[in-house]
Formats: C-alpha cells, sequence, structure tokens
C-alpha cells in the first residue's frame, strides 16, 4: 500500500554535495525527468509543461556556500548536525551520497554513518527506501584484483572500496552484505568513470588554457598513454535513473562510456578542437609546480584501465548523452563548456566617420572584455609577416613547414604585394576578404570575441565577409554594431588640432582628411548602407555621439554589451590590478591629504588677516571713543572750577584746620551754611 502510494507523487531524492560539480549535475539531471516517461525519453528533457516531474530533489551544501537555492532543488539544507540530516533522510525515499570526486575522510564517515543509521531505522520505515553510494573506478582500479579482466562480474566480486589507499583510516569496504537479503532498504554500489561534460572539473585545466590559448603548446604532463575511462556526468544521472526507477538486480554498477582513450587522446583532441592544436609533454611534477592540478587529481589522471560498457548499455535504457567518448563528441562537450562558465565571445563592430575615435574606444573595449581588436592594417602586415616566416622556416630546413606549405605562402605573398603595387598600397577587396575572414575565424578570435575597427564600410563588404557564397562566416558575424557619429565641423577640428607627424600617419591632413570624410558621407546615404545590412539580420546598430567624449562612450557600450563572458584577470594579472589599484588608492590619500593641509593653511593664513584686521579695527575704534570722550570732558570741567571747586576747597582746608571727627558730615553743613549766606 505504501509503495503504491510512493509511485503516485513524485520521489524525494536526497543528494548529499550539490554545490559540487559532480553532485550538482546528476541532481540537475534528475530534476528534468518527467513522470510516466522512459528512462530513455526521460534522459536530458526538461519536465514537460503537461507531466509532473518524476523527482523532488533535497541537497546538502558545505558552509562555504554563500549563493541562493539553485531552482532545481526542492529544499536546501547547509551542513545540518547528523540528527537533522537523518530527519531529511527519512523523509526521502532514495538516498544518494556521492563521493566520486576527491572525497575526503569527512565525506567517507558522513556516508558510513548514513547507511548505518538507515539500517538502524529500517523496521520503521512505511515504505521501501533505496541507498546508492556513487564512488570512482578508482577504488575500483586500487584494490587488488583476482582476475586481470576488467568486466563487471569482477567488480560485483571485489569489495569496492570508499576511498582510494591514502585515506589510511577510512579504507574501509563498504558492507553490503544485509542489503543482499530483501529488506526495506535496498542499496547500490556505482564505480563511475571520470566524469566530464557540462563546464568540466577534472579535465577543466585542458580545457581553460586551450580556450585562453595561454601556451603555444597545451601541458600533457607524464607521457599520457595511460587508459582513462570516462563518462559524462548526465549520462552518469542517467544511470543513476535507471537504478532509481528499474532496480536492478546487481549491486554494483560500473558505469563508464564506450571509448577507449588515452589521456594523450583527450588533451590532443581538446587542443585540436579549442586551443592551439598542439600539445606538450612535460615531466608531472611540473603539474604541481605549475599549480595545474592537486596531487590528488594528478592520481586520478594516472589511472590506466580498460573497461567496458557493455553492462548498462545491455542492461539500462539510457539516452546517451556521450556514448562514444569526449573524443567523437568534442564539439558538443566544448559548446556545453562555453556554455556552462558562459564563456561566450564578445563581437563588436564599430562604425563611425574618420577622426570620431572608433580606435580609441575599441582599445579600451578590448581591454575590458580582453578581446581581440581588429584593424584591417594591422590584420594585413600580420598576414604578410607570417607569410614570410613560413617561407624562412622552409628555407632554413625546418620540418615544421612543408614544401607545399612554403610554395602556397609563397604565391598568397606574390598576390598580396602584386595587389597593392597596382592599386598604390591598397590590397584588392577579394585578398582582403579571405585575411580577414581566416582572422575572424582564428581561435583567439572565435574563443574571446573582436572589435571590428571601421571594416568593413559597405554593405556589399558586409556581404561579401559574413555572408552569401562564404556562408560559414555567419557565426562570426557581431553580436553588437554601434555607430560613432559627430558633427563635420567638430571633427574637421579635431583633425586639424593633432600635431603634423599624427595627421600624417593617420592620414589626417586636410588634403586627405576632407575627401575621406566625404566619401563616409556619401556610403551613409546609399540605397543600401552597411547599417541597412545588419539592421536585415535583426542586429540592430546603437547609434552614439561623441560629443561626450570617449569615455563617456565606452562606458555606454559596456552597459549595453553587458559583463565581461571570460575567466577575467588570471591570478598575476589579478595582484598588478591589486597592485595599481592600492597605489591609485594611496595617491588619491596623499592627494587628499595634501589638498586638506593647503585648505587648513589656507584657512588658517585668512583667519590670522581677519584677526590683525579685527585688532587694527579696535585699536581705531578704541582711539576714537578717547577724542570723544576728551571732546565731551572739556566744557565740564569749565563748570567745576567756576562753581564747585572754590565753595569746596573753603570747605575742605577748614575741615583740615578744625579735623572733625565726621569730616564727610562737616563738609555738607559747611557747603550749605555757605550756601544759605549766598
Amino acid at each position: 500500500m505504501g509503495d503504491k502510494k510512493q509511485q503516485s507523487r513524485p520521489k524525494r531524492i536526497f543528494i548529499n554535495d550539490v554545490d559540487s560539480y559532480s553532485s550538482k549535475h546528476i541532481a540537475k539531471f534528475l530534476s528534468t525527468c518527467a513522470a510516466g516517461k522512459s528512462s530513455e525519453e526521460a534522459e536530458g528533457t526538461l519536465t514537460s509543461p503537461r507531466r509532473e516531474p518524476a523527482f523532488q530533489i533535497i541537497g546538502s551544501v558545505s558552509p562555504s556556500t554563500k549563493v541562493e537555492k539553485e531552482s532545481f532543488l526542492l529544499e536546501q539544507y547547509e551542513s545540518p548536525t547528523r540528527d537533522e540530516l537523518l530527519g531529511r533522510l527519512l523523509e526521502c525515499d532514495v538516498v544518494v551520497y556521492n563521493i566520486s570526486e576527491n572525497a575526503t575522510k569527512q565525506q567517507v564517515e558522513e556516508a558510513t554513518w548514513a547507511i548505518e543509521a538507515l539500517h538502524a531505522e529500517m523496521e520503521n520505515f512505511k515504505s521501501r527506501k533505496m541507498f546508492i553510494l556513487v564512488s570512482t573506478v578508482m577504488t575500483w582500479a586500487l584494490t587488488k584484483p583476482q582476475n586481470p579482466v576488467s568486466t563487471l562480474e569482477n567488480v560485483s566480486k571485489r569489495k569496492i572500496y570508499f576511498l582510494r589507499h591514502r585515506l589510511e583510516n577510512a579504507s574501509k569496504p563498504l558492507d553490503f552484505s544485509f542489503l543482499q537479503k530483501k529488506s526495506k532498504l535496498n542499496g547500490y554500489v556505482v564505480a563511475c568513470g571520470l566524469q566530464y561534460g557540462k563546464g568540466e572539473n577534472l579535465f577543466h585545466y585542458f580545457f581553460k588554457v586551450s580556450w585562453l590559448l595561454q601556451f603555444p603548446k597545451v601541458p600533457l604532463f607524464g607521457e599520457g598513454t595511460n587508459y582513462i575511462p570516462m563518462i559524462h556526468v548526465y549520462d552518469l544521472g542517467g544511470v543513476l535513473q535507471n537504478i532509481i526507477e528499474a532496480k536492478p538486480k546487481s549491486k554494483y554498477i560500473l558505469a563508464v562510456d564506450d571509448s577507449n582513450n588515452t589521456l594523450e587522446d583527450v588533451v590532443k583532441m581538446i587542443s585540436d578542437t579549442l586551443g592551439p592544436g598542439k600539445i606538450n609533454n612535460i615531466p608531472e611534477q611540473e603539474a604541481i609546480t605549475m599549480k595545474a592540478f592537486k596531487p590528488e587529481e594528478l592520481e586520478y589522471l594516472s589511472i590506466n584501465v580498460r573497461m567496458d560498457a557493455f553492462i548498462i548499455k545491455d542492461s539500462f535504457s539510457l539516452r546517451w548523452t556521450s556514448e562514444a567518448g569526449m573524443i567523437e563528441n568534442m564539439e558538443s562537450i566544448v559548446e556545453e563548456y562555453k556554455e556552462t562558465r558562459q564563456l561566450l565571445p564578445v563581437r563588436i563592430c564599430l562604425v563611425g566617420p574618420p577622426a570620431v575615435g572608433k580606435t580609441t574606444v575599441a582599445e579600451k573595449l578590448c581591454s575590458h572584455y580582453q578581446i581581440h581588436h581588429i584593424k584591417i592594417k594591422d590584420v594585413i602586415e600580420e598576414k604578410v609577416a607570417q607569410l614570410v616566416g613560413r617561407i624562412k622556416e622552409f628555407g632554413a630546413d625546418t620540418e615544421h613547414v612543408s614544401e607545399e606549405v612554403a610554395a602556397a605562402a609563397l604565391k598568397q605573398l606574390e598576390n598580396i604585394n602584386k595587389s597593392m603595387e597596382m592599386n598604390e598600397g591598397r590590397l584588392a577587396d577579394h585578398l582582403l576578404f579571405d585575411i580577414l575572414q581566416e582572422k575572424l575565424n582564428s581561435k583567439p578570435c572565435r574563443n574571446q570575441g573582436f572589435v571590428l575597427d571601421g571594416f568593413p564600410k559597405t554593405y556589399e563588404q558586409a556581404k561579401l565577409i559574413f555572408s552569401g557564397k562564404l556562408r560559414p562566416f555567419m557565426k562570426l558575424l557581431p553580436n553588437h554594431v554601434f555607430a560613432l557619429n559627430a558633427t563635420d565641423d567638430f571633427l574637421t577640428k579635431r583633425a586639424q588640432g593633432l600635431p603634423q607627424s599624427v595627421a600624417e600617419k593617420m592620414r589626417y591632413t586636410q588634403e586627405e582628411f576632407i575627401p575621406r570624410l566625404t566619401r563616409y558621407r556619401q556610403l551613409s546615404t546609399a540605397e543600401e548602407t552597411l547599417l541597412d545590412y545588419f539592421d536585415e539580420l535583426e542586429i540592430h546598430p546603437e547609434h552614439l555621439g561623441t560629443v561626450l567624449k570617449s569615455p563617456i562612450v565606452h562606458v555606454r557600450i559596456t552597459e549595453i554589451v553587458g559583463i565581461p563572458k571570460n575567466y577575467g584577470l588570471s591570478p598575476e594579472e589579478q595582484e598588478e590590478e591589486d597592485r595599481k589599484k592600492e597605489e591609485e588608492r594611496k595617491q588619491k590619500l596623499a592627494a587628499e591629504a595634501a589638498e586638506k593641509k593647503r585648505r587648513n593653511e589656507a584657512a588658517l593664513a585668512e583667519m590670522s588677516a581677519q584677526y590683525e584686521e579685527w585688532q587694527k579695527n579696535l585699536s581705531e575704534l578704541n582711539k576714537q571713543e578717547y577724542e570723544l570722550l576728551e571732546a565731551h570732558s572739556l566744557p565740564l570741567r569749565n563748570y567745576l572750577m567756576k562753581y564747585v571747586m572754590p565753595s569746596l576747597t573753603d570747605a575742605m582746608l577748614d575741615c583740615c584746620k578744625i579735623k572733625p571727627e565726621d569730616p564727610v558730615d562737616f563738609l555738607a553743613e559747611h557747603l550749605l551754611r555757605n550756601n544759605q549766606q549766598e
């Protein structure tokens, strides 16, 4: 009864560490499986709006994860305690513990605890549950075989170890003996090949250095002759889906694709498809020195075992993402890698009249987006130098250039020189287009992108470069077109303001600039213009004026194009950038301190001057008050001398003679008496 109810609702699946590469993509795959579809139909397809999802995904994440819950997760728990975790596990129908990705001792111990805890609670289960341990062929390869033949039967006889030999304390076999019997807890061990696809993990270093074209040859650490069993991470998800739905009899599943490739084969194909097309064998220890791989990652890459995928091919219903392996599906794997990591090329075309500032803006954009600046003159010079180099290499009897390649280079160089002689230094359009198409189709431009600076100029040129018989080059179309503009008067004054040497180099002299500007205006008013070509392809040009100066134009363009879609700065470049920013910060602080000091000194000087002026004014005021009092006091003195002082003097003389006990009273009576007599 419980199982019937369970079938009527989506199964709840717990997956550990869904913030890691492997568990994340397995969870994402399972979340897209729709109920009612066969395994083959469901694999890799999005949930149909008319069908319920087959699975609900619950996951745990590490405490260092600071991202919001992924849309494919129903619930997410950050570092739950074991009591909390057990509660979550008991709520689920399927528990998947994935330790296939550089398993740590803590992961192994948690997986061991989980199976033991579930086994202890088995009697209380309301319905059957399933436990799936996803391990790696590394654990299989590092155990001692009883039989040298690598088959699934051999796997089932050999004990699957949780972890590689380096974790001695945790290296104990998983005990599934109690699961072999009919019980409410069904258990499986999946030993998978090294996983690839969806942005890459273990093979990411090779993809990254190839995409960046960081080296002339992609480094291959060691000889690379070892055979590596592999599986696409979505195909691993398909294997788990089949186990959950079909419940196979075998408890041990070997999950590998149909490839039998060496590490050298894989790296060479990555380099051919995405990078320079060459590899360079260097000692294994260099991987640590170069910080390309950790020691435990090198152990994975050094595995040497050939395995057959016939069991899962015969027993499971899989709609493979990459059945034949990475090498056979490298084109689609590379597209997955770019899409997952958002390594999307930024292709920009800048057009506008001469002296409008296209090159200045282009340089800023190339620096911001780390893409390639395409100037026609530079492209031609680069091609000529390349052809001359090939011819010289052949003359030096090197094995790098064949006779046919040297002859073709010589012929192309002669055609270029002849065309430029006949056209007064200008290259014929058909030769120019060939060179430009080769440049745009080069790995750097295809991987990172480019800024086309002032070319093409006409509708016909754009059509010949990007469409028509050269239809494959449509994928190299700019995804953004910006038309810069300014008035003729503004442009003429800008050109005239340049030093004579610069004007001659840029062909901005009076004799050359005006005809060029006139020609541009004529092309802009033609029946079919360059901008019309892009409009027809729904790449609508943005019109920008440059009177606001190039920094403002550059900022406006970056707002429209968006953030850079690349790896960003390397650690060394980031360090240099941080150093520059720190230097700028210190300079800014020093300038602010100097300005503050200057303002304080100026304020102090102003206050001192004001104080001196105030003191001067106060002194002048005191002087004026004194003189005024002096002027007022003169009539009063005369009055006192005439009417008061004579009587007062007589009274004081008599007082001195008599010396009364109360002199003041004596003086008063004396003055009163004399006043009455008068």
